[in-house]
């Protein structure tokens, strides 16, 4: 994603003026440290909820996931590096999953061209492309502790504790996070419950609403107008300057040669362009399709696989004719699906209040700035559904215009709320033409499309003709200054010095670089004529609609949305992944663990379906079938078969589906092919329930 000054962002409240008394969650310079735009985070979790309703426990499901190993901090016996995570075999597979339905959805659907482009980039490209001098965040620092702060999430977290504090004194509610609480006891001076007046209230609301809309400046005008200092020492701060985010490094070892680990996968799509449109055979549109490592130097990264220094994304960049009006062939497809939208306008209100409508409205109704855009935004609102994310935590949130960068026409972030609140996972951008056209004027690459014309195009203009053999003698060294200087004239400047030259018999033209920055040209070494040229070709610079996808939020969030717990049972979490997402799709359980007897078909079963592509494990530990089959549960497993003496007898199985708890029991090729449509989503668990005889209670002996 491809936003310049933004990272990832956490929560939301409000203010007093006053010393900050917040959760110190930042990172101290002195001390070890603990992407993509920053996320809306809620302090206090209070809108937070399981699959099926319950309040979500965030700490129990963080203990869950690295007790089960989907994730672990990265060099833990050394202290840990903040914002390195490593994955484990449940987090590998569930990340493998989400990329191959990622490839379906995107690059097969559509038929993309895929493209693997190296991590390490040169100082050139990424100076052309802007990022040297425009990739940053604003951080502030105490220059008595060393303490170094992201100036927007202090100002965040500030003016949030304070509304926090307000709330305490009206008597109303507010739900604690209490990992969170205790680091901030630890850390921080306790927050005051001091009332507000209800206008402060209002003015605190409107700026956290529009925090992403501020720049370096602004954010210190607030630090300074509302009084936010070190949250543990009180220590007034230094101005917010921008801090790069990429992690430079040399290549070759001579070290002359700079360069940086990329923070996004675009640039390399973008250098390789023209190649890819040969390798189109010139078609257009197209798009190309990139999936690997970024980086980027996080000031405070937090909030666990949400914002991280090394991530995965998965990054679209598709190319379009931007004199068709940015149509797409198939957006009557998708026309009709429903999103939820926050755009600009109520963002600049104040509100963050959505609209519910479909894509086709909101392309027509101007909300969406084009087809392609709006054709792009419902296809990822319909990959997210189809991981298992929950459609009522899910909205599209338009950037404001301070946000964007200044070429882009229009940008929406898919959010997911999460305990964290409502985190970006994709950036779907309308980029214009900038990257494909800085990179043709830096190196004269043709980054741009050359198609024949139907029909010949005859077109007047303002031709310019020098005479050079008088021109090189008459202004020696600066000759090619000035020439280029009369080449770049538009036409409009043209037909002006057309009439000057008639009238005057000279013309007279700034041009810097020369000696006094101004010179006089006679009619005898110009000429200046309309006519008309017949052109038979086209030329343009294709439009790129960008959507880009942030893999490890998505992976979080999705371990949120699906997260639950029986009644009865809530130390026992249950991950409900859709099957094709799940980390292992089969559990085999030999009701006896060790019996000589169910052995052989254990493992013919699992090798069956091994060579079907489905992978399981095997629990022939001496537990309880119901206490393996819930610890499964935690792992996200969908299925479960259990062999039982019945099955030496009849060679017959039962299936367990994990969120029901229901069984079915048939023989085994029956179930090896109900499995087999339940993983590649033909079927649902109600579908095969209707086909198979439901089975109540195993043999014993």
């Amino acid at each position: 994603m491809r936003h310049w000054s933004k990272g990832i962002r956490l929560g939301r409240t409000t203010l007093a003026p006053g010393p900050a008394t917040i959760p110190h969650r930042y990172f101290s310079a002195t001390a070890p440290q603990n992407n993509l735009q920053a996320p809306k985070l809620d302090p206090t979790m209070a809108t937070s909820t399981t699959k099926t309703g319950q309040p979500l426990d965030r700490p129990v499901l963080d203990s869950m996931l690295r007790r089960r190993m989907f994730y672990t901090p990265a060099f833990e016996v050394y202290g840990g590096v903040s914002g390195l995570y490593d994955y484990g075999p449940p987090g590998c597979s569930l990340q493998a999953n989400i990329i191959e339905t990622w490839r379906k959805h995107f690059v097969l659907e559509e038929d993309m061209l895929e493209v693997d482009c190296t991590m390490l980039t040169p100082h050139e490209v990424l100076k052309t492309s802007g990022h040297v001098e425009k990739f940053a965040d604003w951080m502030c620092k105490d220059p008595k502790t060393g303490e170094i702060f992201r100036a927007d999430h202090l100002v965040e977290e500030v003016l949030e504790s304070r509304l926090k504090g307000d709330k305490e004194a009206r008597g109303q509610k507010v739900e604690i996070d209490e990992e969170k609480e205790a680091k901030r006891k630890k850390k921080a001076k306790d927050i005051k419950a001091l009332k507000l007046d209800d206008s402060v209230v209002k003015e605190y609301e409107e700026i956290l609403a529009k925090i992403d809309n501020y720049d370096g400046g602004e954010l210190g005008l607030l630090i300074t107008k509302y009084n936010i200092t070190n949250p543990t020492t009180g220590g007034n701060l230094e101005p917010p300057v921008a801090f790069n985010l990429m992690f430079q490094t040399s290549i070759g070892p001579s070290s002359n040669l700079a360069g940086y680990l990329r923070p996004e996968t675009a640039q390399g799509q973008f250098l390789t362009f023209q190649k890819l449109l040969d390798f189109n055979q010139q078609s257009m549109p197209f798009a190309s399709a990139c999936i690997g490592k970024s980086f980027r130097n996080e000031i405070s990264p937090r909030a666990g696989l949400l914002r991280v220094r090394e991530f995965l994304m998965a990054e679209i960049e598709h190319y379009v004719d931007p004199e068709g009006g940015k149509k797409h062939p198939r957006f009557d497809e998708v026309a009709d699906v429903k999103l939820v939208l926050l755009d600009r306008k109520v963002q600049l209100s104040g509100s963050t209040n959505t609209t519910e409508m479909t894509i086709g409205e909101a392309v027509k109704s101007g909300t969406v700035d084009s087809e392609t855009l709006g054709y792009f935004i419902a296809r990822i609102h319909l990959f997210l559904l189809r991981l298992g994310t929950d459609p009522k935590k899910m909205r599209f949130r338009q950037h404001m215009a301070n946000e964007m960068a200044h070429y882009a026409a229009d940008c929406w972030d898919a959010e997911l709320l999460t305990s964290y609140g409502w985190i970006e996972c994709v950036g779907c951008a309308d980029r214009s033409a900038y990257d494909l056209t800085v990179h043709t004027r830096k190196t004269g690459a043709p980054l741009f499309v050359r198609e024949t014309r139907n029909e010949p195009l005859k077109i007047e203009e303002w031709q310019v003709d020098i005479d050079k053999k008088k021109f090189g003698p008459r202004f020696k060294k600066e000759g090619k200054t000035v020439e280029a200087a009369i080449e770049a004239l538009d036409q409009e400047i043209r037909e002006k010095l057309s009439l000057d030259l008639e009238k005057n018999g000279k013309i007279e033209l700034e041009v810097p670089g020369t000696e006094t920055g101004k010179v006089a040209i006679d009619k005898d070494l110009i000429k200046i004529e309309k006519r008309t040229r017949t052109e038979h070709t086209r030329e343009y610079t294709p439009n790129v609609i960008e959507p880009a996808f942030g893999i490890g939020r998505i992976l979080y969030s999705l371990m949120e949305h699906v997260y639950w717990s029986r009644e009865g049972a809530e130390e026992r979490g249950v991950l409900s992944f859709p099957p094709p997402i799940a980390p292992t799709k089969v559990l085999l359980v030999p009701l006896s663990g060790g019996h000589p007897d169910l052995k052989p078909l254990v493992k013919r079963l699992s090798q069956k379906l091994r060579r079907l592509g489905i992978s399981n494990r095997v629990d022939d530990s001496g537990a309880s079938i119901g206490k393996r089959y819930s610890r499964n549960d935690e792992l996200g497993t969908p299925l479960g078969i259990t062999v039982d003496f019945q099955s030496v007898h009849d060679n017959s199985y039962t299936l367990r589906d994990r969120d029901s708890t229901k069984q079915v029991r048939s023989d085994e090729d029956t179930i090896c092919r109900a499995i087999q449509s339940l993983i590649e989503g033909q079927k649902t668990w109600a579908d095969v329930q209707k086909e198979l005889p439901e089975f109540t209670q195993q043999e014993l002996d």
